[in-house]
């Protein structure tokens, strides 16, 4: 079997995998302990900050660690909203975020705040005059992903994030950074981002550790009460192995993001070719996406099928987001670049990972052959 499902979870390196378990054999300590072995942890924690924050460009005070992006997501959003309520109730963000963005805005709106929900065009990119024109004298926050998880579109951050802050200094801005770090050069600083969301396990790290750039003045409304765990924001006892090997897998992935681009990029490319030249296939990628994802359509045919069709000849493939892959309605971010709701229905990902070779391409480039061959032959005989 192929494994084409990296935007979804990679498979760890396997010295990060050497280093969770080295961890929890020898530093099971609780890292708020006073005596020795709890100081020891404790240091390996702000290590693991000092990595994180080189890695990033920012400072080691400025990384928060969470149990993953979905909770960097919520306490970003959410904790600001809760903070600066003397500022005003309204958010800004677009219809390609991910669920952990775009469900934690609209349950703010049902409590009362407003939200502006910015559409992109038909490639998945918003503009950033478009995002900036929403901005008002009451927006608290902008919400706008790096890569769309979905179809990869890329958005122009830095543009975005100097347009906001041009219309409204005291808006904050927050950035997913989740699939676009190790795949495409840029950080926090870089966008204007005052928050900025990462996951390791989307870089071949562990899963239960996240990462949330708070830029140093910028206030969070605690969403976990508790203990006074990463400077009061997030109480619990921290997971050591987790924060330690994810932050090994976020060095590795700054550090071959150059190389990651050049060698998987032309990989890309050359499957994009392939689709166009499939009329049962549309593309709904764009030449300018990112280098790790490409996501089609074989409109009619539901997504799920196809994925189950392409498993029995060898690869693995995602219809969408993992966290909306058993969902029975069309793709929201289909629909909002314009696709029918046949082609939301019947998306593929294909989402490459650093081990991916020209090999693997051609063996996924007659699996779809042979997927809508079969797909063909059963639909004719249902007639």
């Amino acid at each position: 079997m192929i494994y084409w499902d990296y935007a979804a979870a990679a498979p760890p390196y396997d010295e990060v995998a050497r280093t969770v378990e080295q961890l929890m054999r020898l530093h099971y300590a609780n890292p708020s302990s006073l005596h020795r072995a709890g100081a020891e942890a404790a240091a390996l924690i702000e290590r693991a900050r000092e990595v994180c924050a080189a890695a990033l460009g920012v400072l080691p005070g400025e990384i928060k660690f969470t149990s993953g992006a979905t909770e960097s997501n919520n306490l970003a959003i959410k904790g600001i909203a809760l903070q600066y309520t003397n500022r005003g109730r309204h958010i800004i963000t677009t219809e390609l975020e991910h669920p952990s963005v775009y469900e934690s805005c609209l349950q703010l709106q049902s409590m009362g705040w407003e939200v502006t929900i910015v559409r992109p065009d038909e490639d998945g990119v918003v503009k950033p005059e478009e995002v900036a024109g929403a901005v008002r004298r009451d927006t608290v926050l902008v919400s706008v992903m790096h890569v769309n998880n979905e179809i990869g579109s890329v958005q122009p951050l830095a543009e975005i994030g100097r347009a906001v802050k041009a219309a409204n200094p005291r808006t904050l801005f927050h950035v997913d950074g989740v699939q676009g770090f190790g795949k495409l050069p840029g950080g926090p600083r870089d966008f204007g981002a005052d928050l900025y969301s990462l996951s390791p396990h989307k870089i071949r790290g562990p899963r239960g550790v996240g990462l949330l750039y708070v830029k140093e003045g910028t206030q969070l409304f605690p969403l976990l009460s508790g203990g006074s765990h990463e400077g009061g924001l997030r109480a619990g006892t921290e997971n050591l192995p987790a924060i330690v090997a994810g932050a090994k897998a976020v060095r590795m992935a700054a550090e071959r993001c150059g190389e990651f681009v050049s060698r998987i990029l032309p990989l890309r490319n050359r499957l994009l070719a392939f689709l166009r030249n499939i009329p049962e296939f549309s593309l709904n990628s764009s030449e300018e996406g990112a280098p790790h994802i490409v996501h089609f359509s074989y409109p009619g045919m539901k997504g799920e099928v196809m994925a189950r069709q392409l498993e029995q000849l060898g690869m693995l493939v995602s219809t969408r987001s993992a966290c909306s892959s058993k969902l029975a309605e069309p793709s929201r971010v289909l629909l909002a670049i314009g696709r029918d709701e046949h082609a939301a229905l019947g998306g593929i990902r294909i989402s490459f990972g650093d081990e991916h070779t020209p090999a693997d391409v051609a063996a996924l480039e007659q699996a779809l052959l042979g997927a809508v061959k079969a797909l063909k032959i059963a639909e004719g005989g249902m007639r």
